[in-house]
């Protein structure tokens, strides 16, 4: 198997646009039909209200930051059952004409974080068309058929140790061929440095194929990691990337041996230096098209592009021919978006900026609006889909150059789970209710 460097690895599941795209596509998982958070179909509102250009609406049992996913005509979504701390945790089906047709209980115990700013209701599940796959925060994870029936469940804390993480494991796991790949990248504070585990699974049956610590030198809350695995496919090569505790990591798929790794992310690798912070935890997760990958950080930043490289293997934190361009600047909590050569970055205080993927040129640099965002921007016909906390989702033109096209709003229901598009229809999910928009 040929090994590309690790910015390939880390790269590749958002490899985008050069793959057929068509009317009528799934929504099989988080980032869409090509993890990459892009549709290529058409023709998708970009004007709607609570009531203007809604197919449907239906209110959910409680909140949740869980994307939901849709297959031909069923869509699946997680959710706790009510606000309020140890609320049951509930996966459902719901038909693409907005009926209920089951919810089963998948754990109970559900866990706010920060005024629910998320709860264990935050990772999203994920289809092949058979089978549904679902994890909540509290460690659960569990298969279903797409008809509701339990297929199988374990607790990974009991499998894999207890989770150290202060506001609450938000990892969505990938569905790749055959198997789930999860990264629980946690620990206690200190300087004890194993932080976690890379672990997966055989997607029928719940076994372990391969379960590998994660070791680095981050310490405290920089353990903590609320980002999400991604699988970089490019025909010929195949890696699992893994990102948190100062590092993106890339893995083989068959053996769970570690491929190479970027480090540094958290300024020196002294960790007695004045520039290490202790509370740098990553959230958003890595981006990529053909060529670069865009890592995130956290906070204050970097933003690092990352050339792919044949001979990028091993640790590259002191490789400078590994990186293409930095930006000072960082989405915190949402991925960054990668169109047609461009990198747009959604910042969680509501501003938005736009970066040339060859260059590194910061193109603009504006706020669209003032509340805080949590979802990840989506792509659909030339627009760009970005949703705020408050329940108003602002529609960009793509390209070079700013402009709204239109600034939604469904009534003060918060948003923090990102867009879905599948057959001429975009979903949103508040902590309220599912929408379906459509012209």
């Amino acid at each position: 198997m040929r090994l590309l460097s690790l910015p390939a690895v880390v790269f590749g599941l958002m490899l985008a646009c050069g793959s057929s795209l068509s009317q009528a596509e799934n929504w099989p998982q988080w980032r869409g039909p090509h993890n990459n958070g892009i549709s290529g179909e058409t023709g998708i509102a970009t004007t709607w209200s609570k009531s203007e250009n809604v197919a449907w609406r239906l209110p959910l049992p409680g909140p949740g930051g869980a994307t939901p996913v849709i297959y031909e005509d069923r869509i699946f979504v997680t959710s706790s059952d009510g606000p309020e701390d140890g609320a049951d945790l509930l996966l459902l089906c719901i038909s693409t004409d907005g009926e209920e047709l089951w919810r089963t209980k998948v754990a109970g115990g559900n866990k706010n974080a920060r005024t629910i700013e998320g709860n264990s209701a935050s990772p999203s599940p994920c289809t092949d068309g058979k089978h549904v796959w679902c994890f909540f925060g509290t460690g659960v994870l569990a298969c279903y058929t797409v008809d509701g029936d339990e297929v199988w469940k374990f607790n990974t804390q009991d499998r894999y140790g207890e989770f150290d993480i202060q506001f609450g494991m938000t990892s969505t796991p990938v569905l790749h061929d055959d198997s789930l790949y999860l990264q629980l990248i946690h620990g206690t504070w200190g300087g004890d440095y194993k932080v976690g585990k890379v672990i997966r699974l055989e997607k029928e049956t719940g076994e372990e194929v391969w379960a590998v610590d994660r070791p680095s030198q981050a310490v405290d809350e920089c353990k903590h990691s609320y980002a999400s695995p991604i699988v970089y496919s490019d025909g010929d090569t195949e890696f699992l990337v893994t990102h948190g505790a100062d590092n993106v990591v890339a893995y083989d798929l068959e053996t769970g041996d570690e491929l190479g790794r970027l480090g540094g992310l958290n300024g020196p690798s002294d960790l007695n230096s004045n520039n290490y912070d202790n509370t740098f935890r990553f959230v958003a997760t890595p981006a990529f098209t053909d060529g670069v990958v865009i890592v995130p950080t956290a906070k204050a930043g970097p933003l690092v592009a990352v050339n792919i490289r044949d001979d990028l293997t091993g640790d590259l934190t002191e490789r400078p021919d590994a990186v293409r361009w930095v930006n000072d600047k960082t989405p915190d909590v949402s991925i960054p978006l990668l169109v047609d050569g461009l990198c747009y970055v959604v910042m969680k205080p509501g501003q938005v900026f736009c970066v040339d993927l060859s260059t590194g040129e910061e193109l603009y640099y504006e706020r669209i609006h003032n509340a805080e965002h949590r979802a990840s921007p989506v792509y659909a016909d030339g627009h760009i889909y970005v949703c705020s906390r408050d329940g108003i989702c602002t529609v960009l033109k793509a390209g070079r150059e700013f402009e709204v096209v239109a600034e939604n709003d469904i009534g003060n229901e918060p948003i923090t789970a990102s867009p879905a598009i599948s057959d001429g229809t975009l979903y949103l999910r508040s902590y309220d209710a599912l929408y379906a928009i459509g012209e």
